[in-house]
This record gives structure tokens, sequence and C-alpha cells, in this order.
């Protein structure tokens, strides 16, 4: 069944010409003669019964319906690019994979064992993204997602299977400079220092100290920051008391840039879950990349003495 798809040459005559607001720059690009381009781009309009252009004395200028197809069109065409590079990149029969992550879990935990994959996978290249929201995979060119939430929460994501890789362990950090050498914090003292915030997540501290049965009146002040990264930074700096998942600061606290402040720790329900859109599972490379996340999920992260 033939597809309604124009002819590659004039979607880059086009793209050009739009880019431009321009035949005669299109033509320098592509390196063709201005009446080429015309004749592509009057196909084209052909082709979909719609004016792309409108002529003036000046030039040429998008119609409305000539401005949304020319941001789709480049889309498209920056996807094959990237399809092709990709193709080329990996001869041996091995492929790539679009990933879209929650930014501090794919810079603390995620980039640093990729190396890990190198040598189990050489075959296998992951191109990452950010995203802190749930989108329509349809709309994207991503393969799969690492997301953070409850079970609940990510079931809501239309059209996809969601796997929870780890569950958050919750701990209260600070410098030890902050906690000026003492060994021994009770809650009711932690509520007395600076408390930094973590701006999604507005009712943590509050959370945290009705937990353990402590007034905290000022549970909900403090400086706010939207990353987690940004949080560590901070209370690494002694501004403060931070809230954040052991997994986004094994190397703080390896190297004594941070320190656990409380024995107390919290595991809820939210975590790290993989998130794969319906018929995708069972394509081959996002199988080994899962059983891999599975796998240094499990192995857990480096262990974390708290002070007591």
């Amino acid at each position: 069944m033939r597809r309604k798809i124009p002819p590659l040459q004039s979607l880059l005559c086009f793209d050009a010409a739009a880019r431009h607001q321009s035949y005669t720059r299109a033509a320098d690009e592509l390196a063709l003669t201005q009446g080429a381009v015309s004749r592509q781009i009057a196909s084209l309009e052909a082709f979909l019964s719609t004016p792309l252009f409108r002529r003036t004395r000046h030039g040429v200028l998008l119609t409305d319906a000539g401005v949304a197809y020319a941001r789709q069109v480049a889309n498209r065409l920056a996807a094959l690019e990237r399809d092709a590079l990709d193709a080329m990149a990996q001869p041996s029969g091995g492929g790539t994979l679009q990933i879209a992550t929650v930014p501090t879990f794919g810079t603390r935990w995620l980039v640093p064992r990729l190396p890990d994959l190198a040598r189990q996978c050489p075959d296998i290249t992951i191109h990452l993204d950010t995203r802190t929201r749930p989108f329509l995979f349809a709309d994207t060119t991503f393969d799969a997602a690492l997301f953070a939430g409850t079970p609940e929460q990510l079931a809501q994501w239309p059209g996809t299977r969601t796997v929870q890789l780890m569950k958050e362990d919750v701990v209260a950090v600070a410098s030890p400079q902050l906690l000026a050498g003492r060994k021994r914090w009770r809650a009711a003292d932690l509520a007395q220092l600076p408390l930094l915030q973590q701006s999604t997540r507005p009712n943590a501290w509050r959370e945290w100290f009705d937990a353990q049965g402590v007034e905290a009146p000022h549970a909900s002040r403090g400086p706010r920051y939207e990353l987690f990264s940004m949080l560590a930074v901070a209370a690494a700096q002694g501004m403060g008391l931070a809230l954040i998942p052991t997994m986004l600061i094994e190397d703080e606290l390896a190297r004594g840039d941070l320190v656990v402040a409380s024995t107390h720790r919290q595991v809820g329900a939210r975590g790290i879950h993989w998130v794969v859109p319906d018929g995708r599972d069972g394509h081959p490379l996002l199988s080994r990349f899962e059983a891999w996340l599975q796998f240094q999920a499990q192995a857990g992260t480096k262990t974390i003495s708290l002070r007591t």
C-alpha cells in the first residue's frame, strides 16, 4: 500500500526555505538553482493541497499551515539524520537506545555505571536526555524512560509497562561542619537547624519529623531547590540539612563531604521505575539494557554508615 509521503527532495527544499524564509538562500545551501527549489516546493504544495508560503514583494513568508508543517518536517528530518548516524556508528549489528531520565538520577547513578554496560555490551550505545514529567512516547524518539515516583503514579502513564527498579532510601544529611562534630543528633535537635527544601516535595521534612513524633514548626521553611543535585551541593556547602535518597549522594558520603545526621531512614513507596511503551516489549536491545539495569539495582549502592 503506497504511503502518503512526499518526496524527500521536496521536504529538504521546504525545510531549507522555511528556515531561511528565502528560496535563494535555500538554493545556496542545497547547491541548487532558485528555480529548482521553487518547483520542488510547488510540487509539495500540490501534494498537500495546501499553500505553505505567501509570495510578497520582498520574497516569501510561511503561511500558518507552513509554520506548523515546517516544525514537524524539521523534527522528522532530524530524526532521520540521527537514525543514519546511529546505523553508521554500529555497522556490526548493534544499535542505539534513546532513553529519557530524571536529571539527578541520570547524572549521579546511571552515568557512573555506564562504563560497566560498555564492557558487557559494547554493541549498545545509550543516548540520554532529561525529562521531569511523563510524556507521550508517540511524540518523541525515546525508546524507554527512567522515572521517579510511586507505582500508583507511574501506573497512570498511558500506553506503557512500568517496572520498579529500586525504592528510595531517604536520609537526613549535612556537612560535617554544620553538625560540629557531634556524633548523636536527636530529631528534635535537627529541627532547630536550617532545613533545605526540595521544591517538588514540599512536605518531605514535615513527614520526616511526623514519622518520629517530633514537633517541627519550621519544617516548611528554608531555601528551595528543584533538583536533588542542587540540594546535595547546598548541603555540602554547609547551608543546611537536606533529605536526599542515598543512591544520589554515594560519592559525597564516601568522601565525607556529607554525613548522615540521624539513624532514621525513610523507605517509602517512591522509587525509580523503568518505563517501556507498548509495542516495544521484547525488543532485543531494550531487553538487554533492562536486564543490566535490574542487575545494577539489585547490586545495591555502596554501604552507608549512619552516625550513631
